[in-house]
């Protein structure tokens, strides 16, 4: 998984990784990586996961307002599917939540927001409909 990779070997937070891959991909435009930042950890409050956060703005870059498909209820849609999927195996969206009991810098979080991150992908290629 290369949003996997991004984030495991480049130096890269969950949701730069995601939209790292999303840009390899031609997901999303290149402009939007540095936003990416603001989002990981929970948006450095341990909120929504980065993962997450970095899959919707993929979706939003998709079929958002004024872009390629232009449908914001498809975007919608698509976003509330994303998120309704993630819960279902994971039970919850919030960072803090996820990894509840993990030091920050522990190899065990590492790895556990690695799976975040591999699922996010998998996630946004099934909700897109798209074989990257």
């Amino acid at each position: 998984m290369k949003a996997v990779e991004y984030f495991m070997t480049q130096g890269c937070s969950c949701s730069e990784s995601m939209i790292k891959w999303a840009i390899e991909e031609g997901l999303c435009p290149p402009e939007i990586l540095s936003a990416a930042t603001a989002f990981s950890a929970g948006m450095s409050s341990g909120c929504l996961c980065g993962a997450i956060a970095g899959s919707q703005m993929i979706i939003g870059s998709q079929y958002g307002r004024d872009n390629q498909y232009g449908n914001e209820i498809l975007a919608r849609a698509k976003a509330k599917e994303l998120i309704q999927k993630f819960t279902e195996k994971h039970k919850a969206t919030c960072c803090r939540v996820l990894t509840r009991g993990m030091d920050m810098a522990s190899p065990e979080r590492k790895a556990h927001c690695a799976n975040m991150v591999e699922e996010c992908e998998n996630l946004v290629k099934e909700v897109l409909g798209v074989r990257v």
